[in-house]
């Protein structure tokens, strides 16, 4: 296929879904011709794909757009993603635009590309949310260590607070089958670790009667990829038998990112999460007695809508109890057209940046004990680069290590003894 254009850059925002699936977007417009750039270069066509989980989010994609302007003013610019979903006039408006493509038509983005003049105001492509049906595959590809591959779009939930059922439709997967297709796929290109990446990874299968459980079973028969991990994990949906079969596995890591949003039970029922704090002790309590050395990431909302002094202590306090290894700190931020929006007293910008100071520093001690905790031990790690005679990569259980290397050792996995701690990370030491 020909091409108006000659070259096309991409930005991505938000979630490691997104990354994915800006990814399946680059592949689609070099079958129509493109050749991709550097985002910081002067391009023909540069592609957003946007997130609105928060208003920073937003910001975010407005600032990109006038980044452009200022370094190629004649470039066509489009947005697509979660905000260009939910906002799509809005974002018609911003000084540049052409052209901006919901959830439904994103990846036929190039196509789009070519069959309008933009002559004047921004074309809007978006579909009605309930009619959003379909399911796009799609993974990343160009770090030839490590592929984030989308096994589930969407979401049944109705958290007050989230946007994401409004710009991304109801839940949906591929079946088993097609899923491993893909891996098989990613295996082909040297890929040594997949992560699987989607809104509610948990709810995979909930269409066609099957579950996370068999995808997992599926993919640790896939000889050619050594390692799999989970990006998120909601605890309701994270089952004993999943946790069983990672500790058993040699391929699954030992590593969780699981959302607690807060430790208040009042909170959590405000905010209609699945769960309370008694369930989530028990998911990480299970962890820790099958993989004692699993790392563990949560996600904690600071400044919800009705979140008192007392409810913040509660969080603060449950935390201090459970085992986990790092702390996502987010500020509530109002979203349109979510019930929260209703929902008061407000918190004060003051207070929810003290509470987030305040979970930082919390984080920053879970961090440094869970590092201590390694010390001495013998990890596998996954060299991602090297940079001036150091190698960096992850462990298993989601640390960052540093050693001395060469460039050839990168994608490989090499076991290195945790010698020192280097801020956040790790320094390691060969074995053998």
């Amino acid at each position: 296929m020909s091409s108006p254009y000659k070259t096309v850059a991409f930005h991505t925002l938000g979630c490691k879904l997104n990354y994915a699936e800006t990814s399946t977007l680059r592949r689609n417009f070099i079958k129509y011709g493109y050749a991709p750039i550097n985002f910081q270069d002067s391009a023909d066509v540069y592609v957003i794909n946007s997130c609105s989980v928060t208003d920073n989010a937003d910001k975010k994609a407005r600032r990109s757009v006038r980044q452009i302007l200022k370094r190629s003013p004649f470039a066509k610019i489009a947005i697509v993603g979660c905000y260009a979903q939910l906002k799509p006039e809005e974002i018609a408006q911003i000084p540049g635009v052409n052209i901006v493509v919901g959830t439904e038509e994103k990846f036929n983005l190039p196509h789009h590309i070519e069959s309008n003049h933009f002559n004047g105001e921004a074309v809007v492509l978006k579909s009605g949310i309930d009619t959003i049906d379909s399911y796009k595959p799609s993974y990343s590809l160009g770090d030839r260590t490590r592929s984030f591959l989308k096994v589930q779009d969407g979401c049944n939930y109705t958290c007050s607070f989230c946007t994401i059922p409004l710009a991304r439709g109801k839940s949906r997967s591929a079946t088993v089958t097609q899923t491993i297709a893909i891996v098989e796929k990613i295996a082909a290109e040297d890929v040594r670790e997949v992560v699987l990446t989607g809104v509610n990874v948990g709810d995979f299968g909930i269409r066609n009667g099957e579950t996370l459980f068999d995808l997992l079973q599926a993919l640790d028969k896939v000889e050619s990829i050594h390692r799999y991990r989970i990006s998120s994990i909601e605890p309701n949906l994270l089952t004993d038998d999943i946790i069983r079969f990672m500790a058993e596995s040699g391929k699954f890591t030992p590593h969780f990112h699981i959302p607690l949003q807060s430790g208040s039970d009042t909170i959590l029922k405000a905010m209609r999460r699945r769960y309370r704090t008694d369930l989530y002790a028990a998911r990480i309590n299970t962890i820790k007695s099958i993989l004692p050395d699993a790392g563990i990431g949560v996600d904690v909302i600071v400044g919800f809508p009705g979140e008192s002094d007392n409810h913040f202590q509660q969080t603060c306090d449950f935390l201090e109890t459970i085992d986990v290894s790092y702390l996502h700190v987010f500020s509530y931020s109002q979203r349109n057209h979510t019930d929260a929006v209703n929902i008061s007293p407000k918190v004060r910008s003051k207070i929810i940046r003290e509470r987030s100071k305040i979970l930082h520093t919390l984080s920053k001690r879970k961090k440094n004990n869970f590092l201590q905790r390694n010390m001495s031990s013998v990890r596998q790690v996954l060299i991602e680069n090297c940079e001036e005679g150091f190698l960096s990569g992850l462990t298993e259980n989601y640390i960052r290590v540093q050693t001395v290397g060469i460039p050839e050792e990168v994608n490989t996995i090499i076991p290195l003894q945790m010698r020192n701690i280097h801020g956040d990370e790790m320094i390691g030491d060969r074995v053998g």
